[in-house]
């Protein structure tokens, strides 16, 4: 269970059937096959390399209104440096996919998560700032609704521990941590809400750090608050997000580049880009992506999403590669998209 309650988010955690065996050892029935496919790149002659892989099988969720146990199919591209291209590849073949299925014009929604992150590295926020923003903006997809509350965490009052919080923000990162992990492992703390004790050692600190900090800057969440009101077409998209960085100053080209780039071989691969609808705000819910992220929905909306995907350069590194390995993908909602009455 260990790699999906650290890698897949709060979405999937909650959703998983997990056990223990008596050691204490937490397994779960497998809830998504990003994780197992890119494992089993990594074991293989080809890791480092690039490499395609499909796959069809069955996955574990707890679901409202649906089966528990349903199939999964899917495409995983590992190391291919041609971003921009791998993308639109993605996003290609997963409209093939749902046009098998009988529905050749999907709706279909983006995001970047690159582009979000490249924000807060321009607005130069702390550290402890940046990791929290950009934890919620993967939770919610709509970080809109939880600026508010965050500007305010540093006028709220400090809870009475908040002197153990400020000795831990100037302390040593991994010996804290340790130590935290010690503390809850001795009281009989495993895990709470899906949480390891890792990730209650991180969130722990983490509020030690932005107790010790400053609120949110007023002008980076007004900033914020804009960008995350750009939607539209790609281009239109494009040209609304150089605008705001002309105008205060941020230096956001290469990823705007990139996102433009990724817009032409869509085009050249002959999809209308003109029926994306983009949003800056979208996001998916996994911890892993750090690129764009993509939903294809029935236009009559008789369905949850049909196909999803995106980058996820980080997550091969954090399964134990010795180096940086790009990835990007999607999975295929087989029962979804046969409930619609196509056929394959």
């Amino acid at each position: 269970a260990e790699p999906f309650l650290d890698f897949s988010g709060e979405d999937i955690r909650r959703r998983m059937f997990l056990t223990t065996d008596a050691e204490g050892r937490e397994y779960c029935l497998r809830p998504d096959l990003t994780i197992p496919v890119s494992r089993d790149y990594l074991a293989s002659a080809r890791a480092g390399g690039p490499a395609g892989f499909c796959y069809l099988g069955p996955v574990f969720r707890q679901r409202r209104g649906g089966r528990a146990e349903f199939l999964q199919a899917g495409i995983e591209s590992f190391g291919r440096r041609d971003v921009a291209a791998a993308d639109a590849e993605m996003l290609s073949l997963a409209l093939e996919a749902t046009s098998h299925y009988g529905l050749p014009s999907p709706e279909i929604r983006v995001g970047d998560v690159a582009l979000f992150s490249a924000l807060l590295d321009a607005l130069a926020l702390t550290p402890g700032w940046k990791r929290r923003l950009l934890k919620d903006f993967n939770r919610a997809g709509n970080l809109a609704q939880d600026l508010d509350r965050l500007a305010a965490d540093a006028t709220r009052s400090k809870p009475e521990y908040q002197g153990v919080l400020a000795a831990l923000s100037g302390s040593d990162p991994k010996a804290a941590r340790a130590l935290i992990a010690d503390l809850l492992s001795i009281a009989g703390i495993t895990q709470v809400g899906g949480r390891t004790v890792g990730e209650i050692a991180d969130r722990f600190l983490e509020q030690a750090e932005l107790g010790a900090a400053a609120g949110l800057p007023g002008e980076a969440k007004r900033l914020i608050e804009r960008f995350l009101s750009i939607a539209g077409d790609p281009d239109a998209a494009a040209a609304e997000m150089r605008a705001l960085a002309d105008d205060a100053g941020l230096k956001l080209d290469p990823v705007l580049d990139l996102f433009e780039s990724r817009t032409g071989f869509l085009a050249a691969r002959g999809v209308d880009v003109g029926r994306i609808r983009f949003a800056t705000a979208f996001g998916r819910g996994f911890d892993y992506y750090t690129g764009v992220v993509f939903e294809l929905h029935d236009p009559q909306a008789r369905s949850p999403q049909l196909v999803a995907g995106g980058r996820y350069d980080g997550l091969l590194s954090r399964l134990g590669a010795a180096a940086p390995i790009p990835a990007v993908g999607f999975a295929v909602w087989i029962d979804r998209l046969s409930g619609l009455g196509g056929a394959p």
